[in-house]
Parts: structure tokens; C-alpha cells; sequence
């Protein structure tokens, strides 16, 4: 950045180390401009090496200095200008040099410190000499190789800083990520724990219960109307409904809130609505330029399916278009939802980039979603396919099957 640009941004506090050579850079400079003043022959060299001194402290100050580097530029023009005036009045200035290659070299890019650095011993050099001093080596090797170990030093320590700054954000970046990671690993298991509970219930206590209200009936029709353990079965029929009922809010309580307000179906058809995504806002948005346009269709007479049914069903078309949306690149996708005599089938289509099923394993970049579904889909005794070929789309079915009990129309004729 030249020296006339637009501020720099505000610096982070000093750490200890960077203080610290600030520190013996101020001591460093004090110490010089008091020897250079000391012995300097006239009086006029100990004014200029108070004026330096002056300019310095008033530029350490400034905070325009350390914000801006056009006000870094100008402050060190005029630090250059009093320590030439100094450097022409008195010989003892050139070790002044020594602090200013720093300055230069901290405050101005390195197309200009460089240059500035160059510039600086040489003037020293010609100082020296202009003065009356023998020629000899070190007057030459004395200015510029201070010059060199200011490059180094400064250089080096600026190559270090970067290094350090990379790895602080990388490590910054790493600890977001794990909280992430954990927070979004805590809710998939409060997801996984509450579908288990709900699928437990439906399986074991509803089951249960429902057994015992059919068997209470029918040992209810059995008995002769004036039998004195009528009212007994009547009472313990009602009650076994009742936790049937319980039991059923606990379900409907623990099951995903997409299925809250609606069917399989409903919830399913406002997966593939302009705007919405898997999860609620995952990958984007389906019927826009964002993402594929999602088509919805239910094929059959719809039946009231299990909770544990809708739960992996939802779970599974969901994860589908997700994959479709980061991976297939698609332009269209279809999601049927078809009921049978023994089975419901879902099925997930886009017209994408395809891919060999046969080659993708779970690794830290994913991979995890295809063996997730079919391990829902077997947890259940379905099946989990998937057909797909590089430039022939996608195409993932799940099939569950249905019990007889499962296969009673819906009330009103949908899902």
C-alpha cells in the first residue's frame, strides 16, 4: 500500500514481545540523539539533535502515526529531513541511522521502505566522508551492513507475525467449528433420541394398549349382558383407551415439527415450496434460481402410516435433496410418495451430475448421508436403493413395509 492510501486498520494490543522492541527502539533512539549531543563540535549540531528528538517523541505520540500511513509518511519525512540537517551539522548523527532503518522499514511498504533503507546509508556513508574522514572499509561496511540486519530483523519478525496471525485465525476458525459441530451433533442426538422414544412408544405401549382394548372387546361380546364382570371389562376397556390416547399425544408430541401440523404428504409437498429446504433452510431454495425446481406427487390410496414411518420418510427425503442441492447440481427434482397393497415408497429423482454409488465412502469432507438413510430405512425391515451414473442423474428409493392394521384408508382420502 503507497503511503498516500486510505487508513490501516486499527492494531490489536501490543503482546509483550512487540512492546518490548518498541521499547528498545525508543531507548535505542534517546540513547543516540544524547550521545550525537553530546559530541557534537557547535552548538547548532546539539539544537538539531534536540529538534530530532523533538520530532520523534511528537511522532510516537501522534495517533495519527500509528492509524494512517500517509501520516506515518509525512512524520517520517520530516524525522529524515531534521536528521540530515543534524547528519550535516555534526558526524556523531550517523549512528542515528541505525533506529531509522527500523522506522522506515516498520512504517512504509517494502516497495518504499526498501529504497528509503538504501537511501538512508548512503547518506550516512556520504556524511562520514563529507566530514573529513579517512576512507576505509568499515566507513562502508559499517552503515550497510546495519542496514542488512535491519532488513533481516524486520523482514524476518514481519514473515514470523503472519505466520503467527495465520494460525491464530486457523485455530479460531478450528474452535468455532468444533462448537458448531458439537451443538449441531447435540441436536441431531436430541432429534435421534426423541424419533427413538416416539418409535419405542408406538411399537411397545400403543401397541400394548391397543392389543388390550381389542381383546377387552372382544371378551366384552362374549360375555352374557347380565354378567356381573361386564362393567369391570367396560371399565378396564375405557381406561386401556385412554392411555391409548396418552400414549399417542406422547407420540405426536415427540415426532419431527414438520409432521406437527399436517401429514406425511403435507409435509412432504412443503419440502419442494419456493423457499424452503431441507431442515427448514438447508441448501437453499427449491423453485428459485437457488436450487432445482422440486416437484411433489402422491401415488395410491394414501394410509395412515406410523409415526416411526413418517419420521424416517421426512428424515429421508430430506436428506436426499440436500444432497441434491450441494452435490448434483440439478435442474429439476421429484419426490413420489407411493402407497401399495404391502409396502410405501418413496422416491427422490434429479436430473443432476450423477455419480458411482460404488465410490463414495464417508470421510471427513462427508459421505455420511447415503449410509445414514439406509441404515433408517433397514431399522425399520425396509429397503434403500440407489441407481445413478456420472451425467444420468440420481435416482434414491426407500420401501417400508405395512401390516394389514397399517393399510386402512385416511379419513378423507389423504396421507
Amino acid at each position: 500500500m503507497a503511503p498516500h492510501s486510505s487508513p490501516r486498520p486499527a492494531r490489536r494490543p501490543l503482546t509483550p514481545a512487540p512492546f518490548v522492541l518498541r521499547l528498545c527502539l525508543h531507548l535505542l533512539m534517546a540513547g543516540l540523539l544524547v550521545l550525537a549531543a553530546v559530541r557534537a563540535h557547535s552548538a547548532a549540531g546539539t539544537v538539531a539533535a534536540a529538534v530530532t528528538g523533538a520530532v520523534y517523541a511528537a511522532g510516537s505520540y501522534l495517533p495519527p502515526v500509528r492509524t494512517s500511513r500517509r501520516a506515518a509518511a509525512v512524520w517520517l519525512g520530516v524525522l529524515g529531513a531534521s536528521w540530515l540537517a543534524m547528519l550535516w551539522l555534526t558526524p556523531e548523527a550517523l549512528w542515528v541511522a541505525f533506529p531509522l532503518y527500523f522506522l522506515q522499514l516498520h512504517l512504509l511498504p517494502v516497495r518504499w521502505s526498501l529504497p528509503a533503507v538504501a537511501l538512508t546509508a548512503g547518506a550516512a556513508i556520504l556524511s562520514y566522508v563529507g566530514h573529513g574522514a579517512a576512507l576505509n572499509p568499515g566507513v562502508f561496511i559499517g552503515p550497510l551492513l546495519g542496514a542488512a540486519v535491519a532488513v533481516a530483523t524486520v523482514l524476518g519478525y514481519q514473515a514470523l507475525y503472519r505466520e503467527s496471525e495465520r494460525r491464530r485465525r486457523l485455530i479460531e476458525e478450528l474452535i468455532g467449528a468444533r462448537a458448531e459441530l458439537a451443538a449441531a451433533e447435540r441436536h441431531a442426538g436430541t432429534l435421534a433420541e426423541r424419533e427413538r422414544l416416539a418409535r419405542e412408544i408406538h411399537d411397545t405401549l400403543a401397541q400394548g394398549l391397543s392389543s388390550i382394548q381389542l381383546l377387552l372387546r372382544a371378551a366384552e361380546r362374549a360375555l352374557p349382558p347380565d354378567s356381573p364382570a361386564a362393567g369391570h371389562i367396560e371399565r378396564a376397556r375405557r381406561a386401556a383407551q385412554d392411555n391409548l390416547a396418552e400414549a399417542r399425544r406422547f407420540v405426536r408430541a415427540l415426532t419431527p415439527s414438520d409432521l406437527e401440523h399436517g401429514s406425511l404428504a403435507a409435509a412432504l409437498e412443503r419440502l419442494c415450496e419456493p423457499g424452503a429446504g431441507p431442515y427448514g433452510s438447508e441448501a437453499g431454495a427449491y423453485g428459485s434460481e437457488a436450487g432445482p425446481r422440486v416437484r411433489f406427487s402422491v401415488s395410491g390410496t394414501p394410509v395412515e402410516l406410523p409415526t416411526p414411518y413418517e419420521v424416517a420418510l421426512l428424515r429421508i427425503a430430506q436428506s436426499a435433496l440436500a444432497n441434491t442441492v450441494r452435490h448434483a447440481s440439478a435442474s429439476r427434482a421429484e419426490i413420489t410418495l407411493s402407497f401399495m397393497d404391502a409396502s410405501v415408497t418413496l422416491d427422490v429423482v434429479d436430473d443432476g451430475e450423477g455419480f458411482e454409488p460404488g465410490s463414495v465412502r464417508p470421510s471427513s469432507e462427508g459421505g455420511f448421508g447415503l449410509p445414514a438413510m439406509r441404515a433408517r430405512a433397514e431399522s425399520l425391515g425396509g429397503t434403500f436403493t440407489v441407481e445413478s451414473a456420472p451425467g444420468q442423474g440420481t435416482a434414491v428409493a426407500v420401501s417400508l413395509p405395512l401390516s394389514p392394521e397399517d393399510r386402512s384408508p385416511t379419513a378423507g382420502g389423504t396421507a
